[in-house]
Formats: structure tokens, C-alpha cells, sequence
């Protein structure tokens, strides 16, 4: 069992795994201070309330409510943005790559020519002789 749980640990999936988490960590410090610091004073301008949280009906406090809904909005939104991004960033890879291909399979077809061009001279050659 321990060396199925080193094969699984050492795996890829697991550190991509461990890095996923890590850095989302580290975006959901980011979102929040977007939120808090950013957008939420832009807000309160309308509402008249530091944030949505602060809204509230005698016990019910449906502000809590409104501004998670806020933040996941922005959340998705920001993530949207950023998978946006990076999709853009590997399509540019994958042409760059694509046109390296094509341009070994032209060199290659040159040399495929080059290589009958020669093969049909020394025919040419050694049966003049």
C-alpha cells in the first residue's frame, strides 16, 4: 500500500494538483482585495452602506447573501478572463508550432528530391560507363 500512495503522490496530477490549490489561494487574495478595495467603495456610493454585508431586515441579513453572489461574480468573471488569456497564449504556441512542423516537412521534401536527384545521376553515371 505505502508504495501505491509513492507511485500515486509522485505523480503529476497530484503536484499539478498541489500548485492548482496554491495559486488559487493566492487569486482568491487577489479577488478579494479587488472586491473590498475597489469595487465595494464604487458601491457604497449607491447604496449608502460600506458593503453589501452590511445590509440588513431585523435579524435577516441578506446583504451576507448579495455580497457573496458579488463575489462570485467577480470571481467567475476574473477566471473567465484569465483562461481566456492563457488560451489565446497556447493557441500562439500551438501555430508557432504548427509552422515549425510544416517548414522540417518542406526541408524534408526537399531532401527527399535532392536525394532521387542524385540517386538518378549515379544511375545515369554508372550506366554510361
Amino acid at each position: 500500500m505505502w508504495k501505491e500512495f509513492k507511485e500515486f503522490a509522485v505523480k503529476g496530477n497530484v503536484i499539478d494538483l498541489a500548485v492548482g490549490v496554491i495559486i488559487g489561494t493566492a487569486f482568491n487574495k487577489i479577488v478579494s482585495s479587488l472586491v473590498i478595495d475597489l469595487i465595494m467603495p464604487i458601491f457604497s456610493l449607491f447604496i449608502g452602506k460600506e458593503s453589501f454585508s452590511d445590509l440588513a431586515y431585523k435579524d435577516i441579513h441578506y446583504g451576507s447573501f448579495i455580497q457573496s453572489i458579488v463575489d462570485f461574480f467577480i470571481i467567475g468573471l476574473s477566471l473567465f478572463f484569465i483562461v481566456k488569456v492563457f488560451n489565446k497564449l497556447e493557441n500562439i504556441r500551438e501555430k508557432h508550432e504548427e509552422t515549425k512542423e510544416e517548414e522540417k516537412e518542406e526541408v524534408s521534401k526537399e531532401e527527399q528530391l535532392l536525394t532521387e536527384i542524385r540517386d538518378l545521376l549515379r544511375k545515369e553515371t554508372s550506366s554510361s560507363e
